[in-house]
């Protein structure tokens, strides 16, 4: 089928159901960010593969609701597909609700999939609607159009040691049910993969590029149950679960014991990586208890032994970006070299490493224009050769069994033009900003953004996505509570969090530049005006200086620059060969 006779097929089912309107959500019943190709519904409808975008199909309009990361994306993949992109205002927020209050009339019904939607945005969508007479019903029309929709993933899951975790998994369930007697629960439910992944040491295979494995837990005063397909754990791993006190029960267990808690229970859960169609489930005696998962809050804030992990892996991905980008730098012009084949070089490179598992997120790599978007991926239509004049810009990461990294780079190819170099530079002291701050205990994510974007703000100039993201040990690369994001979440920095900086310009058409390091939050010192905080970076892997304005930089952002490339050569130098070092070293000599 096209994707015009999807649509035209949508329609007649929400005829034949009296819809007036069908809402399909970029989600599986876990609010995954990747999602598992079983539940990749708007790529099968509309062919738009962006990470961040909610289909609404009225009978006479049908559009791509996202955020500006996308735009350019979205124009392209929705020629002919009978779909239109409406432009996000604010990033993240479901503009259309106030959309199909206007243009439904009273007595209108919308349609979606409660499995497919977070409790909060079900609730707001919901409420803002009955208050114009609208009604919602949960149904899922996409499931008798998807003829060939690949099953539910049955990838091999493992379990990871306490050498590895640096604790064990009764201990981290103490933990968990300490929060929950802070907040009054006795009972959580937790749907969200990573948050598992960390409860239990689990990890998997189930998502691209996310290390997680399909699976639900439920805690109770005297039970930690996973729900998880017994076929992905190996007979050691289920013995060491249950030696931990974890019960195993099949993963479509979850909606039967949902309905079997005790009346009186008071429940826990995170509305914002909950489904809505579970929490129905729950008994309507039950009290609801809603915050954060607690086990949110405490993978965000790294143990020693994690950290310590985390720094071999900044060593092996150090080693692999060195390399990388020596290969770049001897071949650009001597053979041909596009986006596609820099990426997939890259990617073997990372292959080398010791304790590597895969990549943590799709590369991004866009030359000149391509760099400009910030969330390109590259296809075989889109692939451009790095050839000529420009920039390339290289956004990648990797999971390693000792930690997951993420970064951004900038390489000048041929001649660049001032702006460019200025551009770079501006970036180049968003990061040293946000890098270097000090910072009082109790410091929230948008208050370190403002810092680091007011480089650029004194030319006038801003970016539309967050400054910066948690990362999980082994884990998500995108992680919360924390973020680094002009949004006001009241999420204070901790020691502990490890979190990207990663400021841009984009200039559509032209070029695009964004530089990123991961950070590791720490103590800095207790005066007589409380505690203070900063930074430790990282990431190891050169700042180019070569397209430098140094006349844009402070003295003091010098000093940092050249502190930062000394370091890099320092630590890497040990473990590359004679040529890479020599080569290393040069790059990374104090401008």
């Amino acid at each position: 089928m096209t994707y015009i006779e999807k649509l035209q097929a949508l329609r007649e089912l929400m005829t034949a159901q009296g819809i007036d309107a069908y809402i399909i959500t970029a989600a599986d019943p876990h609010i995954s960010e990747y999602l598992p190709a079983h539940y990749k519904a708007i790529p099968f409808a509309c062919g738009f593969t962006g990470s961040a975008g909610t289909l609404v199909i009225t009978h006479d309009f049908a559009g791509l609701w996202t955020d500006s990361r996308y735009f350019t994306q979205a124009e392209t993949q929705l020629k002919g597909t009978g779909y239109e992109l409406v432009k996000l205002k604010v990033p993240h927020t479901p503009e259309y609700i106030s959309w199909l209050n206007e243009v439904l009339p009273k007595g209108a019904k919308v349609g979606f999939n409660f499995q497919l939607i977070t409790v909060a945005l079900a609730m707001e969508l919901k409420n803002s609607l009955q208050q114009n007479g609208i009604s919602v019903t949960d149904l899922d029309l996409i499931s008798s159009i998807w003829i060939d929709r690949v099953g539910l993933p049955a990838e091999k899951a493992f379990l990871i040691d306490e050498a590895a975790a640096g604790l064990n998994i009764s201990a981290k369930i103490v933990q968990v049910r300490a929060a929950l007697k802070q907040n009054g629960a006795e009972y959580h439910f937790i749907s969200s993969l990573d948050d598992i992944a960390w409860l239990f040491n689990l990890r998997g295979k189930d998502v691209d590029y996310n290390p997680v494995a399909l699976s639900f837990a439920l805690i109770t005063p005297n039970e930690a149950k996973l729900f998880i397909d017994e076929q992905k754990l190996s007979g050691n791993d289920m013995e060491q679960l249950n030696q931990q006190g974890v019960s195993l029960l099949p993963y479509l267990e979850i909606s039967n014991a949902l309905t079997l808690l005790p009346n009186d229970a008071a429940v826990f859960i995170d509305p914002k990586r909950t489904c809505f169609g579970l929490y129905q489930l729950l008994p309507k005696t039950n009290e609801i208890i809603f915050g954060i998962n607690p086990s949110t809050h405490l993978k965000s804030e790294k143990n020693e032994t994690e950290i310590s992990h985390i720094r071999k892996a900044m060593l092996h991905d150090g080693v692999a970006l060195t390399k990388f980008f020596k290969w770049l730098e001897d071949y650009l012009g001597k053979e041909k070299i596009s986006e596609w084949s820099a990426a997939e070089k890259l990617a073997a490179l990372r292959a080398e490493q010791a304790s590597f598992v895969g990549l943590s997120f799709n590369t991004i790599a866009g030359y000149n224009a391509n760099g400009a978007l910030p969330h390109y991926t590259v296809t075989p239509e889109s692939d451009q050769e790095i050839i000529g004049d420009g920039l390339f810009l290289v956004d990648s990461g990797g999971l390693y069994r000792y930690g997951t990294t993420d970064i951004t780079r900038v390489m000048p190819v041929g001649n660049y033009s001032q702006q460019q170099a200025d551009d770079y530079t501006l970036v180049l002291k968003g990061l040293i900003e946000g890098s270097k701050l000090i910072f009082p205990a109790g410091t929230k994510g948008y208050q370190i953004d403002s810092i680091c974007r007011k480089p650029l703000w004194d030319y006038t100039i801003n970016f539309g996505h967050g400054t910066g993201h948690g990362i999980g040990f082994f884990l998500n690369v995108h992680e919360g509570p924390q973020t680094i994001s002009p949004a006001n979440i009241d999420i204070a920095f901790k020691p502990g969090m490890v979190n990207s900086i990663e400021p841009g310009i984009y200039r559509p058409g032209s070029h695009g530049v964004r530089l990123e390091n991961l950070v590791l939050c720490i103590p800095h010192s207790s005066t007589e005006f409380g505690d203070f905080l900063t930074f430790e970076t990282l990431t190891l892997c050169f700042i180019d200086t070569t397209i430098v304005n140094k006349s844009l930089l402070e003295t003091y952002q010098v000093s940092w620059l050249n502190q930062y490339n000394q370091m890099v050569f320092d630590q890497l130098q040990p473990l590359l060969s004679v040529e890479e070092a020599e080569w290393l070293e040069e790059k990374c000599k104090a401008v």
